[in-house]
């Protein structure tokens, strides 16, 4: 990273600065300046860098190195941080010593890559791989998989279609149509397990489907179109996945998509008026059930049990413990801390990409289905989750009878419009570049985070590595 090799190189240069001012020149620089008489350039700047190092106490210089780095990343980039330290670092060695705090990098990661858990030695490391891999992201720089499973076990063809797919920091879990979800290691990239829900009762041919996965460090939790969810243990190969929750089809209606957080799961339905949200705890106790948002797909929601039809609906949760729900006219984002409280709502008359939706720590993205002045291109906006203050817009191209897939991470938001994905910078809505493979036209599923891009098509699994 350049702050890195900023700050080693310019380490030698600031010795050498302070090591000459420890001659005459410096207590003659002091002495002229007590009685008032002038005295040379070179000299008061090594005077100035003595008192630096004298006078700033190592806290005061850590959360001012914190201040600058916040700062630069909010109004330049995340990847600005990285020179505006190195800059605070070259100007003598008691701020350089400031490089060595790892409570200085461990609050930098958090608050620039928003990042908690350390997955390298130490949190300057953290930090320097976050920075590296941004920059991969910028410039095109990564690698790409095709993952591959054993399907002998499968009996049904349409059961081979992967319909949701979900990333961690180690692990890639792909939801399919018989209700299997199977988990891939990132570092090996090999299927590794394969989960499958306890038998029940089917009430159409897609009534097991997996409608959506939550990846935690311990367990993986998914839920399936009739409403059930299934808890299992990653690590733990002795014991079958477990059934938390029993879904009622008939008092719930279809569950068309499921995520959720650490302390939280949140279900969308469809079918049913006034039942769109269900919020559960951990512990898989429900903490609120309500809402209008589906009330006008009820059709379609029941139809998801016996045919592939379009998404009716999705709901992905932020960081921040909040979540964005929307259909084809409304989005809707509602806070998981307090019973499901809807914090805005913004209808779209024209209509949207229910695909298309994603978000980040803190924003959301969505792609509007009208058409600009520009035949064939649709307008992209990136909202801000909690007050709905634009962030930026771009436009796509895509015709109106084709869909358009979209995640976002925190630096870019991805569009894949048959088969060519594309990457525009979330700060400024600038375009950057596509990706080199085309991968197809029917893609059904499309995630993306930090480091790692994956989509599938139909039976197939692509996976985009950008790390460091």
């Amino acid at each position: 990273m350049s702050s890195s090799s900023s700050s080693s190189s310019s380490s030698s240069s600031s010795e050498d600065g302070n090591g000459n001012g420890n001659g005459s020149g410096g207590v003659g620089g002091h002495y002229g300046a007590r009685r008032g008489g002038d005295f040379e350039g070179p000299s008061s700047s090594r005077q100035r860098r003595r008192a630096v190092n004298e006078v700033w106490p190592e806290p005061f210089v850590e959360a001012l190195a914190a201040q600058v780095a916040i700062e630069a990343s909010r109004s330049v980039g995340r990847l600005a941080a990285a020179a505006a330290l190195a800059n605070v670092f070259q100007v003598c060695s008691t701020w350089r010593a400031v490089s060595r705090s790892d409570l200085l990098w461990h609050r930098l990661t958090r608050r620039i890559w928003g990042r908690t858990n350390l997955l390298h030695a130490t949190w300057r490391d953290e930090y320097i791989y976050r920075h590296r891999t941004a920059q991969n992201f910028r410039t095109r720089r990564y690698t790409h998989f095709n993952l591959y499973f054993d399907p002998s076990d499968v009996d049904n063809p349409d059961g081979l279609t992967c319909r949701c797919l979900t990333l961690s920091d180690l692990y890639l879990a792909c939801g399919f149509a018989d209700g299997a979800v199977r988990l891939f290691d990132l570092t090996t990239r090999l299927h590794i397990r394969t989960f499958r829900p306890q038998h029940s009762d089917r009430l159409g041919q897609f009534s097991r489907a997996v409608s959506g996965i939550i990846l935690t460090a311990s367990q993986l939790i998914f839920a399936t179109l009739d409403g059930d969810i299934h808890v299992a243990v990653i690590d733990d190969v002795a014991n079958e996945t477990r059934t938390a929750h029993f879904g009622s089809v008939m008092d719930d209606g279809v569950l068309i998509d499921f995520t959720g957080c650490s302390r939280y799961w949140v279900g969308l339905y469809a079918g049913l008026a006034g039942r769109a949200f269900h919020i559960w705890d951990r512990q898989a106790e429900e903490v609120f059930v309500g809402g209008d948002l589906t009330d006008h797909n009820t059709v379609m929601g029941w139809r998801m049990l016996t045919e592939f039809t379009e998404f009716v609906g999705r709901v992905r949760v932020t960081s921040h413990e909040s979540a964005v729900a929307c259909t084809s006219s409304r989005v809707i984002t509602f806070d998981l801390r307090n019973q499901g409280m809807v914090l805005g709502e913004r209808g779209y008359g024209r209509g949207l990409y229910v695909t298309s939706v994603d978000v980040n720590a803190e924003a959301y993205i969505v792609v509007e289905n009208r058409e600009l002045e520009n035949q064939n291109r649709r307008l992209a906006i990136v909202r801000r989750v909690d007050t709905f203050e634009e962030v930026c817009r771009f436009s796509l191209r895509a015709d109106r009878n084709v869909n358009v897939m979209g995640c976002m991470n925190q630096g870019y938001a991805l569009m894949c419009v048959e088969g060519v994905i594309r990457v525009w910078e979330v700060e400024g809505g600038e375009y950057m570049y596509s990706f080199r493979e085309r991968i197809g036209e029917e893609v059904i599923a499309f995630v993306g985070d930090d480091r790692h891009v994956a989509a599938s098509c139909g039976t197939n699994i692509h996976l985009w590595d950008f790390g460091a």
